[in-house]
């Protein structure tokens, strides 16, 4: 009786009360957690009011007015009203601080030296992260300011999904585990994650068995393997985000201009900077800007502007090398990245599903700072190396499946207030020249809208603004360009309306969200049953030719390369499918800008050079393969009939001279599948392999691997393969030691052709490791 009144006592169906009400509460909690996607409408359904920003000339007409002299009366002069704050750099940084600035009703222009977005912010990770390895390092080394970079990143990362919701999404990331105690590991780590994002979190991180893992990622390596931990963050589109934010902050009042560079900086009597001179790039011609206060926010060029200021100066940036790779889809799950925290020399490797294709890649190697960094062939290998090790042996990792390979600069800086023996800094830092010079550097894409509240909140303090501002930082809640009228579904009344393609239309939704109807009513009708509009660039991508038309008019493109690396991304995607899409390009842009033949033919030139920034074969970056520009009358006819004479000449001279270097090329040969070879050099090959074959048992000519080397010497082309190369190519073949068929002999050959169509890696190189807590853009 006793033992009954205390199972029923009050204190007990208190306990069992409160235990079932927190049980149902942290069941509602986590039902409701992760992102909050935009609602479904009926007004969802229709396109947005029409908005048809200012043009590129207007822009500039504006820009002119500030440093112009009017003269009102005979006597009367007055200058043209000045900006608040001129901002140099149209990258994420610079275009977020026009949002901001603008946003709270000051006057603001923006310039950029080359195309918006043409640096760090479109060569970036992908990733919207608070950064994993940054928790380790604030728990294993006890760092505060680790602790609060996480903390900021991690609540960035939800305003960032929230403002810009048809260009981000979440993403489940696998971290594969080949130990069992590094399950409670990894799983405490990523639970630590999930609890310091607090009600700003996506989704809870979860183990997963072997089965399950494999099952999610088939391609994986299953021998060893334990299990994996999976957590979430974000991925975006980072140049299309930046020009979001670009238009954004015209649609707030802004003047914006790319190809506009500053050349000298102005002061008055007592050295405080007033202004700028500036340089349109496109026409040569230079004008002054009057501005209440200048930011410098472009990044790894930072100290370029600060020499500009300040001749003395001395060197504050210090530039890490962010290299990667894209790769066919079939390298990782559509829906799932995989991280490897602990690659062979210690840094972050990660394979993302994007776009459509995969990119791997990581994000700490010292570069010295240029316009269009390439990716060295050293670490595009090592990088395939890495790949190799975490993939099931018979998935066969080829530097041929490498669609593209792009070099991005993280600028990681010391403040030039702090002393010398100062390290780097690891988050982003703020300085504010004796002239006046307010620069913003370092930090990452995910805490770009942070770091420019900052920014503009010094700014209105130092420039003495508080008169000019009509409110406080806004920009929590102010959604990009394209948000309004988007939703998860709005491809489908896409498809409905135009007769699209399903991918087409998903592609535009979340690209362009709401302005895709814009887009759209620029497509020509394509004259087949179906699609109804849609014209693609390349077959293999949903990126149509509408978007070229669309980007010319709304977004502010003047070159080749703008469309092709920065409006679309098919130059990250795919470096040879954007050489074949560039007379088409070429053409639509033509017909927008009214460009003749001869400066048809010279974007395409500018845009061939740029794609061998991107990995583009060096062979096919020849003059005598350059794709031709499509002739609209008799006299381009002509232009074309005369150019295509003199290549003739030029490579009967060269052929004349017994050179080699304008052989015709088979462009499948570059394309992710074996190699193939004319009739002549298979009768080569077949020659060299004969010279030095045995008969087996079976009948069957077999090449002994270590004789490879010597056949090839006897061949043309092949006489400089070293020892090395054939190594990798062996291994990635899977055919270190024993005999080669012919048919292997081949494909042998075919690889090694690909890699001596790339720059050889350096001979002497050292590879130098920025840690991960400061590589400005490590996972």
């Amino acid at each position: 009786m006793t033992i009954l009144r205390k199972v029923f006592s009050r204190r007990t169906f208190a306990y069992a009360t409160g235990g079932t009400g927190l049980f149902l509460g942290g069941g509602i909690w986590y039902l409701n957690s992760g992102p909050a996607y935009p609602a479904s409408t009926k007004t969802t359904r229709r396109p947005p009011p029409p908005w048809t920003p200012p043009s590129r000339a207007d822009m500039l007409k504006d820009l002119k007015a500030s440093g112009a002299i009017k003269s009102l009366k005979p006597g009367q002069i007055i200058e043209g009203e000045e900006f608040d704050l001129l901002i140099v750099g149209g990258g994420a940084t610079g275009s977020g601080c026009a949002v901001d600035a603008a946003s709270r009703g000051l006057k603001v222009a923006l310039v950029e030296r080359d195309d918006f977005a043409a640096g760090t912010s479109s060569k970036s990770t992908k990733l919207v992260h608070g950064g994993v390895r940054y928790l380790q390092k604030a728990v294993f080394e006890l760092d505060y300011d680790q602790y609060k970079l996480v903390k900021e990143a991690l609540h960035e990362r939800r305003i960032f999904l929230q403002t810009a919701p048809y260009l981000s999404a979440m993403l489940p990331i696998m971290l594969p585990i080949y130990k069992y105690w590094q399950v409670p590991y990894y799983f405490a780590g990523c639970k630590m994650y999930d609890l310091l994002a607090g009600k700003e979190n996506m989704e809870s991180s979860y183990l997963m068995t072997k089965g399950q893992a494999l099952e999610t990622f088939p391609m994986l390596k299953s021998d060893g393997l334990v299990g994996a931990v999976v957590y979430y963050d974000g991925q975006h589109n980072d140049s299309r985000m930046n020009m979001a934010l670009i238009m954004t902050a015209v649609k707030h009042g802004a003047t914006v201009l790319n190809y506009c560079e500053v050349t000298t900086l102005h002061k008055d009597g007592s050295g405080k900077l007033n202004g700028a001179r500036i340089k349109d790039n496109l026409t040569g011609e230079e004008f002054n800007v009057r501005a209440k206060g200048i930011i410098n926010a472009t990044g790894p060029f930072s100290d370029a502007l600060l020499t500009l200021d300040n001749p003395a100066h001395e060197p504050i940036v210090q530039a890490s090398s962010g290299v990667h790779i894209t790769l066919p889809n079939y390298y990782s799950p559509r829906k799932m990245g995989l991280l490897d925290p602990a690659t062979s020399d210690g840094r972050v490797i990660f394979f993302l599903p994007w776009q459509g294709n995969t990119i791997a890649g990581t994000t700490d190697t010292p570069a010295s700072v240029e316009r269009d960094p390439h990716a060295s062939e050293e670490d595009i290998r090592w990088v395939l190396e890495e790949v190799r090790r975490y993939l099931a042996p018979d998935i066969k990792v080829r530097r041929g499946d490498v669609l593209s390979a792009w070099s991005g600069l993280r600028p990681l800086v010391r403040n030039p207030g702090a002393a010398k023996t100062e390290g780097l800094v690891r988050n982003h830092m703020i300085h504010v020249s004796d002239s006046g010079l307010l620069t913003i550097a370092g930090g990452k894409w995910t805490t770009y809208r942070a770091m420019a509240q900052e920014t503009i909140d010094e700014a209105v303090k130092v420039f003495g603004l508080e008169g000019k501002v009509k409110n406080g930082c806004i920009t929590e809640s102010v959604r990009l360009v394209g948000s309004d009228g988007w939703s998860r579904n709005m491809f489908i009344g896409l498809i409905q309306t135009y007769g699209l393609e399903s991918d087409v239309a998903k592609h535009l939704s979340e690209n362009y969200g709401d302005r895709a109807w814009t887009v759209c009513a620029l497509a020509d009708p394509t004259g087949e049953r179906w699609p109804l509009h849609g014209r693609r660039l390349a077959p293999q991508y949903p990126i149509i030719d509408a978007e070229v038309r669309y980007a010319v008019r709304n977004e502010y493109a003047q070159t080749a390369i703008d469309v092709v690396a920065r409006r679309t991304r098919l130059a990250f995607l795919n470096a040879q499918a954007a050489f074949d899409a560039l007379p088409r390009i070429v053409e639509v842009m033509g017909e927008e800008l009214g460009w003749s033949y001869s400066e048809r033919r010279r974007q395409i030139a500018s845009a061939v050079k740029f794609l061998g920034s991107m990995g583009l074969p060096p062979a096919l970056m020849a003059p005598s393969n350059f794709p031709e520009p499509l002739p609209k009358s008799w006299k381009d006819q002509v232009q074309r009939d005369i150019w295509r004479v003199g290549k003739n000449v030029i490579t009967l001279a060269w052929w004349a001279l017994g050179r080699d270097i304008l052989e015709r090329v088979d462009k499948d040969s570059f394309t992710p599948s074996r190699s193939k070879f004319e009739g002549g050099e298979l009768t080569a090959l077949r020659s060299a392999f004969n010279a030095r074959t045995t008969k087996n048992g079976q009948g069957f000519d077999k090449l002994d691997v270590s004789e490879i080397l010597n056949a090839l010497k006897t061949l043309t082309g092949y006489a400089d393969v070293k020892k090395k190369e054939l190594d990798y190519v062996l291994d990635e073949a899977g055919l270190q030691g024993g005999e080669v068929n012919f048919d292997e002999f081949i494909e042998i050959c075919g690889n090694l052709k690909e890699v001596a169509f790339t720059p050889s890696p350096s001979k002497h190189k050292t590879r130098l490791s920025i840690p991960v807590e400061k590589s400005g853009g490590g996972v």
